[in-house]
C-alpha cells in the first residue's frame, strides 16, 4: 500500500496524468506487482520457519552429520543454462534487429518485442548465478590465496582470517552476490539511459540537420536572408546547403551541394557517415575535386563504381527547367549526411553544382546556436517570413515529431528516479547487508573480546570481510551491468538512424555510486566494531 502511494505521488514528479491510473494494462502490471510482492513477503516468513521446524527434530540434527550437497540448480548448471539462453537470444536480436515503429502494407503501427529482453533478463540471472558459483567455490578452497590477498589488511592475521571467512563462506558469498546484483542494476541503469538520451538528441539532429534549419523552394531560396540569420542573437554559425535532385540512371536521388571547409561550423559531421569512416579525408577529398561527388553504398554496388570513375548524372537547369547530363567523379561513400533521408543519395560540391545548373541559391540553411533553439527558430521565422515556402524547424519539434511511441517516453525524470532507487540498492547491498550478516557472528566477535582481542585485531576480520565483499562485489557488478547494457543498448540498432557506435557512460554518477558504497560499508564496519568492542559482558551474556 506504501509503494501504491508513492507511486502515485511520484506520478507527479514524471508528468503522469492521475487518470491514467486507470488503463487497464497499468492495472494488470500493478495487480502483478503487488501479487509478487504478497508473495515474497509470505516467503520470507514461511520458508524459514519450516526449514527450523524441520531441523528441530532429532533425524534432523542427526543428518546435520552427513556430507552437504551443493544446491539443485548448481548441480543442474542451471547459471549456465540461462546464459546459452540468454546468448542465443542475444545474437538474434542483433541479427534480425529490433525495430519499435513498423509498418506492415504501408500502414505505421507500434510494436514492443518483449522477446528481445529475454536477453538481458537471461544474462543478469545468469550472471549472478554464476558469480555466486565462482565466489563459493573460490572461499571453499583457496584459502591460501584469500589470504594473500587479505595480507594488506589483516596484516599478520591473514591466513587466520582467510580460514574463518571460508568457514563463514555461505555469508560471505550472499553479501558478495547481492552488492554484484546491485551494483549491475544501477551500472546497466545508468549507462543504458545516458546512452539513450545521447542518441536521440543525434538523431533528432540528424534529421533536422542543425540545432535550427531554414529550408525553402529553389525559386526562393532562403540563403537570400543568410546575413540576416547570421545576426540573429544566439546564432553561432550559419551554413547554406543546397538540396536538389538527379538521376542516377533511372533513380531519383536526393543530391546535397555543400562547402566542405565550412559545412563542419554549422552541423555535425561524423566520422560514421562516410565509407571510410573520416570525415576530415573525405571532406578534404571532395574539397580538391570540383566535380567529385559522395555516393551511398546501394548506388556504388549497383553500379561498381572505383574511386576515380565518372559518373553521369541528370541535373535540372535552370534556364529550361529540364535535366541535363553532367559529369562528375566518384571519390567515396557517404552513409548518412544531415537532413538526408536513409535510403540513397549524393553529396557534391555547391559550387559546382551552382556552376553546371545556374542556379546559385542555397535551399537550406543550417544553423548552429547557443541557449534555445525554440527561441532563436522563432526569430528565424520573422527573419523568412516574406520568404514564400520558407519553413524552420528547431531540434526539440524535430525530436518530438520523430519519435516513435518507445523513443517519445520522456527519460529524464524517470533516469532521476530510477538512479535515486539505484543509489539505495547499492548502499543497502554493501552497507546492510554487510552489518546484518556481521551481527550474525556477534558471538564469535564478543568471544574475541572477552579473550583479550586487540581493537586492530578485531578490525582485521571486520574490515577485511567488508574489503573483500565491497571490492568483489563491485569488480564483478561493474563488469556485468557493463555487459548488461551492451545487450540493451544493442536493441537500439533498429531505433534511432544512426544506431549508437559505442556507450555513453555516466562518469559521475558511477563515481557517486562507488563513494557511497564505501561510505555504506565503512559505517557498518565501525558500527560493529564499536558493538564488540563497547558491549562485550552484554553480548555475552545475550549468547
Amino acid at each position: 500500500l506504501l509503494g501504491l502511494l508513492l507511486a502515485i505521488a511520484f506520478s507527479r514528479f514524471l508528468h503522469i496524468p492521475l487518470h491514467q491510473w486507470g488503463d487497464r494494462h497499468v492495472l494488470t502490471w500493478i495487480g502483478l506487482a503487488t501479487l509478487v510482492g504478497m508473495l515474497l513477503a509470505l516467503g520470507a516468513v514461511l520458508v524459514p520457519a519450516w526449514t527450523l521446524a524441520r531441523q528441530t527434530t532429532v533425524a534432523a540434527a542427526r543428518a546435520v552429520v552427513r556430507p552437504t550437497h551443493s544446491p539443485l540448480w548448481q548441480r543442474m548448471w542451471l547459471d549456465i543454462i540461462i546464459l546459452v539462453i540468454g546468448a542465443i537470444e542475444y545474437l538474434r536480436t542483433a541479427s534480425s534487429g529490433y525495430q519499435v515503429v513498423l509498418a506492415p502494407e504501408g500502414v505505421a503501427a507500434n510494436a514492443v518485442n518483449y522477446e528481445a529482453f529475454i536477453a538481458p533478463l537471461c544474462l543478469w540471472i545468469g550472471g549472478v548465478l554464476l558469480t555466486y558459483r565462482l565466489i563459493t567455490w573460490v572461499l571453499r578452497g583457496g584459502a591460501a590465496l584469500l589470504a594473500g590477498l587479505l595480507a594488506p589488511v589483516a596484516h599478520g592475521l591473514s591466513g587466520l582470517v582467510a580460514r574463518s571467512i571460508s568457514r563463514q563462506q555461505a555469508l560471505v558469498t550472499r553479501g558478495i552476490v547481492l552488492v554484484a546484483f546491485a551494483l549491475s542494476f544501477a551500472v546497466s541503469t545508468a549507462i543504458f539511459n545516458t546512452t539513450y538520451n545521447r542518441q536521440s538528441r543525434i538523431d533528432a539532429e540528424l534529421t533536422n540537420g542543425s540545432d535550427v534549419t531554414v529550408t525553402g523552394p529553389t525559386s526562393n531560396p532562403p540563403s537570400a536572408k543568410l546575413a540576416a540569420l547570421r545576426a540573429i542573437p544566439g546564432v553561432v554559425a550559419a551554413q547554406p546547403m543546397q538540396h536538389r535532385f538527379a538521376y542516377v540512371g533511372t533513380d531519383l536521388q536526393d543530391i546535397y551541394g555543400i562547402d566542405p571547409r565550412t559545412i563542419g561550423a554549422a552541423t555535425n559531421i561524423s566520422n560514421a557517415f562516410f565509407g571510410n569512416h573520416n570525415a576530415q579525408a573525405t571532406l578534404d577529398a571532395l574539397a580538391h575535386t570540383p566535380d567529385g561527388v559522395l555516393v551511398a553504398l546501394e548506388t556504388v554496388n549497383d553500379f561498381q563504381l572505383q574511386p576515380g570513375d565518372q559518373l553521369n548524372l541528370r541535373v535540372q537547369f535552370a534556364r529550361d527547367r529540364q535535366y541535363h547530363v553532367v559529369p562528375f567523379h566518384y571519390i567515396g561513400i557517404v552513409r548518412e549526411f544531415p537532413t538526408a533521408p536513409t535510403d540513397s543519395f549524393l553529396v557534391t560540391n555547391a559550387s559546382y553544382l551552382s556552376q553546371v545548373t545556374g542556379y546559385t541559391g542555397d535551399e537550406t540553411v543550417l544553423m548552429r546556436v547557443t541557449g534555445s533553439p525554440a527561441t532563436v527558430a522563432q526569430r528565424a521565422r520573422a527573419v523568412v517570413a516574406g520568404i514564400p515556402g520558407a519553413k524552420v524547424t528547431d531540434l526539440g519539434a524535430v525530436q518530438r515529431a520523430i519519435s516513435s511511441s518507445l523513443t517519445a517516453i520522456d527519460l529524464q525524470g524517470l533516469t532521476r528516479l530510477e538512479l535515486a532507487f539505484a543509489i539505495l540498492l547499492v548502499t543497502g547491498s554493501s552497507g546492510l547487508i554487510l552489518a546484518l550478516g556481521l551481527a550474525q557472528r556477534r558471538r564469535m566477535f564478543a568471544i574475541l573480546s572477552a579473550l583479550g582481542a586487540k581493537t586492530a585485531q578485531l578490525g582485521a576480520f571486520l574490515w577485511s570481510e567488508g574489503f573483500l565483499m565491497l571490492i568483489t562485489g563491485l569488480l564483478i557488478g561493474g563488469l556485468l551491468g557493463m555487459a548488461i547494457a551492451q545487450v540493451l543498448v544493442k536493441m537500439l540498432t533498429g531505433i534511432f538512424d544512426p544506431p549508437p557506435e559505442t556507450l555513453a557512460i555516466p562518469w559521475a554518477y558511477l563515481a557517486l555510486l562507488i563513494v557511497a558504497a564505501i561510505v555504506s560499508t565503512v559505517v557498518a564496519v565501525l558500527g560493529i566494531r564499536w558493538y564488540a568492542s563497547r558491549q562485550v559482558l552484554d553480548a555475552v551474556r545475550g549468547l
